[in-house]
């Protein structure tokens, strides 16, 4: 561990500590822990408190990637600056954060909220090095065991029979989980649901009315990434590509839906 740290209150984790993700021990809010699979480090916050990550073991505070030589040596740092951590990367690489979002080195750093935030460094041969990171919350606390409660469950969204039909159609690469699947276009769709159903009167601009009333809907109800004024041009499948992933993730539509295609 470097000196600074040792003077400024940082402690080590050891390669044995359990992940991250199962919460901390009790702490002054604001303190950081930063965990690889060779170990890593904890550390309350102060300004100007700087952790360094990467392949170097003798040069860095939390190793990640030590066999790796896609990973940088000096790979980034988590900074305390106005009461947060910050993440910086000074790797050639990427840092992908949860939900895919890519850090490169010239990006503005990104802050930190409490909790648990897993970042995924991607070295050679498809390796994908894990920095698990957790930062304290206003009470030190760990979140509170709920082992006995009953299981939230997820927030699904209303449909229509001919809406979930057309959503089904629309999106049945993802339910058939094709490695790559985009959306079909609104005049495959409209052929698709003119096989299944051939005197509904399916045209691509009746598909396209239904699902952008679907996509209002919901992006009144909360879900981001569903407008053009939010995604900017060109939008191409963006749009009914999150639309699509929103519903599966809220499990309004699952695989075995894809049995309405059968009839």
């Amino acid at each position: 561990m470097r000196e600074n740290l040792q003077v400024a209150g940082g402690r080590p984790l050891g390669a044995g500590h359990g992940s991250l993700a199962f919460g901390v021990p009790g702490s002054v809010p604001g303190t950081i822990f930063a965990l690889s699979v060779t170990g890593g480090i904890t550390v309350r916050p102060r300004e100007g408190r700087t952790i360094v990550f990467g392949r170097n073991r003798p040069e860095v505070h939390v190793c990640v990637g030590e066999n790796d030589r896609r990973i940088s040596r000096h790979h980034g740092l988590l900074t305390h600056h106005l009461d947060h951590w910050w993440v910086h990367n000074t790797g050639r690489l990427p840092v992908r954060f949860p939900g895919s979002r890519l850090l490169f080195a010239d990006d503005e750093p990104v802050p930190l909220t409490t909790g648990y935030t897993p970042l995924f460094l991607r070295g050679s041969s498809g390796r994908e090095h894990l920095l698990e990171l957790y930062v304290a919350g206003p009470d030190g606390q760990p979140p509170a065991s709920q082992h006995g409660d009953p299981t939230q469950p997820p927030r699904t969204w209303k449909l229509s029979p001919t809406e979930k039909l057309l959503l089904v159609v629309l999106g049945q690469r993802y339910l058939m989980h094709e490695a790559y699947p985009q959306p079909l276009s609104w005049r495959q769709a409209a052929e698709h649901l003119a096989e299944l159903q051939p005197d509904a009167g399916w045209t691509a601009k009746r598909v396209e009315h239904d699902v952008v009333d679907v996509r209002t809907r919901l992006s009144k109800g909360g879900v981001p990434g569903l407008t053009r004024d939010e995604v900017g041009e060109p939008v191409g499948n963006t749009l009914n590509h999150n639309l699509i992933r929103e519903l599966m993730e809220s499990t309004t539509l699952v695989p075995p839906d894809l049995r309405v295609l059968d009839a």
